[in-house]
C-alpha cells in the first residue's frame, strides 16, 4: 500500500548546522499538527550536522536526506519538496532566525483555500528585525527587496520562512538561483493572495551566516530571470 500523506513537512535545509538543530527540533516538534515531519535536508555538512539529524529522530518526527552531489539553499529547498511526506509544506532555515513557534500560524493561514502562500514578515504590522542584526545585512536586505519590489507586492518577498501547499507548488516550473525559493515560487506561479504573518527575525543562533559575495552574485542573476519571465514569459540565463 502507498504510505499516507502526513500533514505537514518542515523543509529545513542546512550546511554545518549541528549545533542549531537540537534547538530548533525541540522548539518545533511540540507545536507540529499530528502526523507531521521534520525534513532536514543536508548538503553533507562536514560538522555532523546529518548525524545529529539521526540522533534527534530516536525521539522526534525527523527525517534527514543528505545530498552529495549538490549544494545549494534553493535546490536543497526544492529537493525536499520533492521527497516530502506532506501536503503542507513550510520552509524555514536552520539557524534559528525564523521563529518556530509561528508555524502553526502559517499553517493555519492555509485553512483559506484562497490564500496561496503564507510568509513569516518582517516587514507588516507587528513584525521587526532583532536589534543585533548587522547593519550591513540589514542594508543588503534593503536593497533586496528594492530591486525586487516590481515582482510583487509582498512586502517580505526575501523571507526564507513559508508555507505552501504541495499541491499548488509545480515545481517542474521553478528555476532558482542561489537562496531566494519564495521570490521564485511566487513569480513563476504569478500568485498574488499571499498572506504575511508578522515575525521577529533574528540573528543565527550559532554558526556562520552563508551570505556570501558569491551568493550576492546569484542573487542578480535570479532577479534577471525572474525580470525576464515577467515580462517576456522567458527563461533567462
Amino acid at each position: 500500500m502507498p504510505e499516507r500523506p502526513l500533514h505537514a513537512s518542515i523543509i529545513v535545509p542546512t550546511y554545518n548546522e549541528r549545533d542549531n538543530l537540537a534547538p530548533l527540533v525541540t522548539r518545533l516538534a511540540p507545536i507540529l499538527p499530528p502526523q507531521s515531519e521534520i525534513l532536514i535536508v543536508d548538503d553533507n555538512s562536514p560538522d555532523g550536522t546529518a548525524a545529529e539529524a539521526e540522533r534527534l529522530a530516536r525521539d522526534y518526527p525527523v527525517r534527514c536526506v543528505v545530498r552529495t552531489t549538490e549544494r545549494g539553499l534553493a535546490t536543497a529547498v526544492t529537493h525536499g519538496m520533492r521527497v516530502a511526506r506532506g501536503k503542507v509544506w513550510v520552509v524555514m532555515d536552520a539557524d534559528l532566525s525564523h521563529p518556530p513557534e509561528v508555524v502553526p500560524q502559517l499553517i493555519g493561514a492555509l485553512a483559506d483555500q484562497s490564500v496561496k502562500m503564507a510568509i513569516g514578515s518582517r516587514f507588516v504590522p507587528g513584525g521587526r528585525v532583532d536589534l543585533h542584526w548587522p547593519l550591513h545585512r540589514r542594508l543588503n536586505s534593503l536593497a533586496g527587496r528594492l530591486l525586487a519590489r516590481p515582482l510583487t507586492g509582498v512586502r517580505d518577498m526575501m523571507s526564507g520562512f513559508f508555507c505552501v501547499r504541495g499541491d499548488e507548488v509545480d515545481i517542474e516550473r521553478l528555476d532558482p538561483v542561489g537562496y531566494k525559493i519564495a521570490l521564485e515560487i511566487i513569480v513563476r506561479h504569478r500568485w498574488k493572495n499571499i498572506v504575511e504573518i508578522p515575525i521577529t527575525f533574528m540573528d543565527r543562533a550559532a554558526g556562520q551566516t552563508k551570505l556570501t559575495m558569491m551568493e550576492e552574485t546569484r542573487f542578480l542573476r535570479h532577479l534577471w530571470r525572474l525580470y525576464s519571465f515577467k515580462l517576456f514569459g522567458s527563461r533567462a540565463k
